[in-house]
């Protein structure tokens, strides 16, 4: 589900240059996707999905010029007058869950960190996609509605292996079934 963000008109003053520029109102249609990451990831050849990847304004900007989806190419010049409230409206957006799914590690931080073992790019959702037939057209979810729908084919795919006290609880209880049946003692 795209963001939409209203920009109203404004002026702006360019010091190299000594000129006054117009921008005028503007509404961003914008989408944090798998698509939005990798056009991101493409041009600072860094992963997205790291701690500090967001470190100055510029990398912030170019992030929601990459998210940007409006139909007719905004004046450049507009990300420009985008404001504090503004920011925390997308920043709100890029981490809602997007989902009504959740997983038990969820409550726990310090088992979410163990689970990501290796540093996550863009390619490597994209080989998650492609290994659990997830067609391509999700690339335009919400990035974390995907992450989430990656987790669940895989939860699926490889449930959760039994642990030995489990596995001989449930064997104890067969062979008792098996002696009660079959009028055994051993």
């Amino acid at each position: 589900m795209p963001k939409t963000i209203h920009i109203p008109s404004r002026e702006l003053y360019n010091e190299s240059t000594n000129r006054f520029i117009n921008v005028k109102e503007t509404t961003l249609v914008l989408e944090h996707s798998l698509l939005s990451i990798s056009k991101w990831e493409a041009k600072w050849k860094k992963p997205f999905l790291t701690e500090g990847s967001m470190d100055t304004t510029e990398k912030i900007l170019d992030y929601i010029r990459c998210m940007t989806i409006t139909p007719q190419n905004p004046d450049p010049n507009v990300y420009l007058c985008i404001t504090q409230d503004d920011l925390k409206e997308i920043m709100d957006y890029i981490n809602d869950p997007m989902t009504a799914t959740w997983f038990g590690e969820d409550k726990d931080p310090n088992k979410k960190k163990k689970r990501q073992k290796e540093v996550l790019t863009s390619e490597v959702i994209y080989w998650e996609m492609i290994a659990l037939q997830i067609p391509t057209e999700f690339q335009k979810w919400h990035l974390n509605r995907l992450t989430t729908l990656i987790r669940v084919c895989n939860a699926k795919n490889n449930p959760e292996k039994m642990n030995k006290k489990d596995i001989l609880a449930q064997n104890a209880a067969l062979n008792k079934a098996r002696r009660a049946k079959l009028h055994s003692k051993g």
